[in-house]
């Protein structure tokens, strides 16, 4: 077993040494409620940090989901975040803009800060917050227009064209970073909803990235979608790195470990490892870890 050889049982969560101890039994997710104490493994911080992450404890009134995470999201990098159902990887991204806010019985605590400004500001304006940081959800949800008013809608709400051929411009270049334009380019005016389930996610990353953000959010973006469409996805992720950042969360390891960088394991609320992707696929350094990534558990 990778997570506690000889030399690992040396070394507690933080990597400080201690007396080794006896063997424990193997951690798992049915007798194991309680990870509040865990220090989280792994380097949670980079340099070049597009959003930041302190001490964030969610609520859902008396029910903590997130407890005590701390974590930053590069620049240009594809963050994925993976773990059991209910872990709190989907509370957590929807922290990263607001989206909990909502929710009248959630309640977020810590700093989470973008370009190094608290979103939570009282004066922070969630509208255009959402707008530096988009979201794609894990059911495509096109509007009940056209797909060229899908794609304008956001740039018209925000006043970013101040002509047709400038609103025009951003429609057509938006449908062409999503992949899309040359599937659609001669029927931009049926309804978005008479796309095939692919091709209404792409739609709908389309008109996330309309409006110019800075980060992608994106949660389960291909649970629904068949493997060539889910393929079409990653590819497309995989290109849209270069000119944003992205967090993904996804029950899918495989997927995780096709378009990610970095990726942290969530359980039960508490962010227990974070590292390379490729080091938690091959070398993961906790228990719990390793179990989920080898399907004793999730």
């Amino acid at each position: 077993m990778n997570a506690f050889t000889a030399d690992a049982a040396k070394k507690d969560l933080s990597g400080a040494a201690t007396k080794p101890s006896r063997e424990k039994e193997p951690l798992d997710i049915r007798d194991h409620g309680d990870v509040s104490g865990y220090e989280t493994i792994g380097v949670p911080f980079v340099d070049n940090a597009k959003m930041s992450a302190r001490n964030v404890n969610v609520f859902y009134a008396e029910k903590q989901a997130i407890i005590d995470v701390s974590l930053d999201i590069g620049r240009n990098e594809v963050l994925a975040m993976i773990g059991p159902s209910g872990c709190g990887k989907s509370t957590f991204l929807r922290s990263l803009n607001r989206m909990n806010d909502i929710i009248p019985i959630c309640k977020v605590k810590g700093e989470i800060t973008l370009d190094g400004v608290d979103i939570y500001e009282s004066e922070q304006d969630t509208v255009l917050l959402r707008a530096r940081v988009g979201m794609v959800f894990q059911k495509p949800n096109p509007f009940p227009k056209s797909i060229y008013e899908n794609v304008a809608y956001g740039p018209r709400i925000h006043g970013l064209a101040h002509s047709k051929a400038e609103m025009d411009e951003i429609v057509v270049d938006s449908l062409r970073r999503a992949g899309l334009f040359d599937e659609v380019k001669d029927q931009l005016d049926k309804p978005g909803t008479g796309l095939s389930g692919g091709q209404q996610q792409r739609l709908c990353i389309a008109r996330a990235i309309a409006v110019s953000p800075e980060v992608i959010l994106m949660d389960e973006p291909c649970s629904a979608l068949d493997p060539i469409a889910s393929a079409r996805i990653e590819e497309l992720i995989d290109e849209l790195k270069e000119n944003y950042t992205i967090a993904i969360v996804t029950h899918s390891m495989q997927q995780a470990a096709r378009v990610s960088q970095r990726t942290a394991y969530f359980h039960l609320g508490k962010l227990i490892e974070v590292g390379d992707t490729k080091d938690i696929f091959t070398i993961p350094r906790h228990q719990l870890t390793e179990n989920y990534i080898t399907g004793r558990f999730g």
